[in-house]
């Protein structure tokens, strides 16, 4: 792959390379980026000798040679690639621009922008405007309205990570403001806080018939993430299902999505609205609330492509190092994946996003909407009687699992193909063949081409 706007290869990382100037390139930039150490600038894999150690060169050089501060912007991982091991760089677009190399300020040899495949130097003009434009209602900058605040809750976070907090971790973590309070940041992961999630229950499909009103909250944010997420995966109940050829459970909502898009909601709310997130529970469905909108350079198109903008970079920065967020930009993806883009709605003032609920009756209707691509490809390949490997071998699909759970289950729920030893679903001899329904599937899709 050549590099692009959003990829940049190097060699290696030594100290005259100036890999600041890339990295300040793609925060500044509207898509973010990454950066490869390891890959020759014709896309030959060199490799990275020594990892461990070049991975802390990068991440110190990228905390204290860029301002303002890229903590929670980007991921530094290892990688394979043609039997080498390689770096990769994630980088975020940031909401405080214009960032800049901090031994050079705000001028055109501080700030960069990516043009094309290079970074290249920021015109004062737009360096000024950038900087005038700069959110200045971020939670990192908002004075605590408590001081005497405590954190013991975030060290034991820490200690089970096996990372433990130095004397300086108020600053590391900016939870200071820049002449030394407690910011928002700090309160919302302060042991004891004014902050609470509530995870609401209804017998009604509107708000009127109110069962259960949980609160989560008065202490540390991930603290309360932890507990939401607990009773959260207490309601997902797993409704089963029984079919010729094997038990399914099926959870009230995708386990993978609803993990993702707590997390989602809790740690890019706008907290300077002083809301915090909510859950509710209806008889159909899950609706999960957020405060603000998307980041001004970010639009829906990019937001559903994974462009990841965080709102609040600490408290990103703080939930990957607690493992609770895995890397940049995964979260909406994983959403999309199981609901679609139709589960977010975007008002003037909050994101919403709508789990449905799959009970077992549904089940099926909703495996069918997720598997019809899946589906027409199996039924373009049957003809005739054909065993499983046959079919898997015909789709080029090497893992058995995946097969079974995404086309033949699915085909054989919907009605489209049928069992031909249907007493014996296990057996070695069996074979698959198109119902009548299948067939008909398959001249509509022969007609369509």
């Amino acid at each position: 792959m050549p590099e692009t706007n959003r990829i940049e290869y190097k060699r290696d990382l030594t100290p005259e390379l100036d890999i600041e100037k890339e990295i300040v390139a793609f925060l500044n930039y509207k898509e973010g980026g990454y950066i490869y150490i390891g890959i020759d600038k014709d896309g030959s894999t060199v490799g990275v000798n020594d990892i461990d150690d070049c991975m802390l060169k990068l991440k110190d050089r990228i905390k204290h040679n860029i301002s303002p501060s890229a903590m929670g912007l980007f991921d530094i991982a290892e990688e394979q690639k043609d039997g080498l091991s390689i770096i990769k760089i994630t980088i975020a677009s940031g909401i405080e621009k214009p960032y800049f190399k901090t031994k050079f300020g705000m001028t055109p040899r501080g700030a960069y922008m990516r043009v094309g495949t290079s970074a290249e130097p920021m015109p004062q003009e737009q360096i000024d405007r950038l900087f005038a434009m700069r959110t200045r209602n971020s939670i990192g900058r908002i004075v605590s309205n408590r001081q005497d605040l405590s954190f013991e809750q975030l060290r034991i976070y820490y200690d089970e990570r096996g990372k433990r907090l130095n004397d300086n971790f108020k600053r590391t973590l900016e939870l200071l403001t820049e002449d030394g309070k407690y910011n928002y940041v700090a309160y919302l992961l302060a042991d004891e806080n004014g902050n609470s999630i509530k995870v609401a229950k209804y017998s009604s499909l509107d708000r009127c018939d109110l069962i259960e009103n949980n609160e989560y909250g008065y202490c540390s944010l991930i603290k309360a993430t932890k507990s939401v997420l607990s009773k959260l995966d207490i309601e997902n109940k797993v409704a089963a299902t029984i079919t010729p050829m094997e038990r399914i459970e099926t959870p009230l909502w995708n386990k993978v999505a609803l993990r993702e898009a707590v997390i989602n909601a809790i740690v890019h709310n706008d907290y300077s609205f002083e809301v915090p997130p909510k859950f509710e529970i209806f008889p159909d469905r899950l609706e999960i609330t957020s405060a603000g909108l998307l980041p001004e350079s970010l639009s829906k198109e990019e937001f559903f492509n994974g462009i990841s903008i965080p709102r609040n970079k600490e408290l990103m920065r703080i939930y990957r190092d607690v493992e609770l967020v895995e890397s940049l930009g995964s979260g909406i993806p994983r959403i999309l994946r199981a609901y679609g883009e139709d589960c977010f709605k975007f008002t003037d003032n909050f994101i919403r996003i709508t789990f449905p609920i799959s009970t077992s009756d549904h089940a099926s209707d909703h495996a069918s909407d997720h598997a019809s691509v899946q589906i027409t490809k199996l039924i373009s390949v049957l003809m005739g009687e054909m065993g499983r490997s046959e079919l898997q071998n015909m789709l080029l699909i090497k893992n058995r699992d995946y097969f079974r759970t995404d086309y033949l289950i699915p085909a054989i729920n919907n009605g489209y193909i049928e069992l031909t030893i249907p007493d014996k679903p296990n057996s070695q001899n069996q074979k698959y063949r198109l119902t009548e329904k299948g067939m008909a599937l398959k001249k509509t899709l022969k007609n369509s081409k």
